[in-house]
């Protein structure tokens, strides 16, 4: 009986030996390819084992966690600082998968915006293709600058500030003269007023200066050439248009009003009447009560000095107060024809408004 199993044992070894030396004879002839397809091989079993981990997220918060691949980043100096913004928990699985799926010759530099509810192969897909990282961002009408500013410090996805925003586009900032000269800006005045309000894509690259332009480049398409040579036949600049115009955004909630809102502001300048206009007086006050357009009450409208405060003072603001949407802006061109002069919301809560011709009438049309 043992002499059977010394048998058996011998048989064995040989055919374990003959089978190394097999695997040595191929991968000396296959050379390195077999070496690396053995290799791909043997991870391919290693990740299947660990699939639950590939395919688990770190969490379900979904905020955008702004991620920059430089030119030249392996996969293990991705893998790390993915590991470092808590986006993955194990570095060296998310080498091996994009090993394995020949994602790691794929991965491009650029800029990415990634989140703790992706997987291990959401992010090593994501991390091929930065031309589809964009920054979604809204401004809406009748927005002061400073609010312009708050929304960008309210997103993860920029990497610079609202200060910075403020920056080059207060007074004092230096932009395009050609556009300065279109649209009549006075020398030193900020931009406020032509930070076109819209829904963007913005490149993940963006820069303050570029999404400063880019708002420009918005509000000079959106405006176009006709409605700055109509103004100018009317004796208006386009920065005068604009300083009307935010007055109107603000005053009006229906945009089907601001046509019968800027007739009543036009016939007031017409008849060398104040505009009276509250929102001028919000802008004056500037940010109270956690707004930057508080609730103001009448003694306002002679304790608040500034030059913005159309109580106080004839004729226009010195600037804009917001940024006007283009129906605002064409209003303050194109206004309705009517006999008003005053104008004040209905009682009913709809925010649309009573219009009078005069005082009395105006009184009257009081909740």
């Amino acid at each position: 009986m043992s002499r059977l199993i010394k048998i058996l044992a011998l048989a064995i070894t040989g055919f374990g030996i003959v089978a190394v030396l097999c695997v040595g004879v191929i991968i000396v002839v296959g050379g390195d390819s077999i070496s690396e397809t053995l290799r791909t091989e043997w991870l391919r079993f290693q990740v299947s084992r660990r699939d639950n981990d590939l395919n688990r997220p770190m969490s379900n918060n979904a905020t955008p966690i702004r991620f920059h691949v430089e030119v030249g980043d392996t996969p293990g100096i991705i893998a790390q600082r993915l590991a470092l913004n808590n986006l993955i928990s194990d570095a060296d699985l998310f080498v091996d998968y994009v090993r394995i799926t020949n994602l790691d010759t794929q991965l491009e530099a650029g800029v990415y915006f990634l989140n703790q509810t992706q997987t291990i192969p959401d992010i090593a897909v994501a991390l091929t293709d930065s031309a589809s990282s964009v920054i979604p961002f809204r401004i809406l009408e009748g927005w002061r600058l400073e609010e312009v500013a708050q929304a960008i410090d309210q997103s993860n996805f920029f990497d610079f500030t609202g200060a910075d925003f403020l920056a080059v586009t207060r007074a004092g900032a230096n932009f395009d003269a050609d556009f300065a000269a279109q649209i009549g800006l006075p020398p030193g005045v900020s931009l406020e007023g032509f930070m076109y309000p819209d829904t963007y894509q913005l490149p993940a690259e963006v820069t303050p200066v570029m999404l400063r332009d880019i708002l420009l480049e918005t509000f000079r398409e959106k405006v176009g050439t006709q409605l700055i040579a109509d103004a100018a036949a009317q004796g208006l600049t386009m920065y005068e248009v604009v300083t009307l115009a935010s007055i109107i955004e603000r005053e009006a909630v229906h945009n089907d009003e601001h046509p019968l809102i800027a007739s009543v502001y036009r016939n007031r300048l017409a008849n060398g009447l104040k505009l009276d206009a509250d929102p001028t007086v919000q802008y004056a006050i500037g940010f109270k009560d956690n707004t930057w357009w508080p609730q103001i009450t009448v003694e306002d409208y002679s304790n608040v000095i500034s030059a913005y405060n159309t109580y106080l003072n004839t004729d226009l603001p010195p600037g804009p107060i917001a940024n006007p949407g283009i129906d605002a802006i064409r209003a303050a061109v194109y206004p309705a024809e009517s006999p008003y002069i005053y104008f004040r919301a209905m009682c009913d809560g709809s925010g649309y408004h009573n219009f009078a011709i005069t005082f009395d009438e105006h009184l009257a049309n009081g909740c």
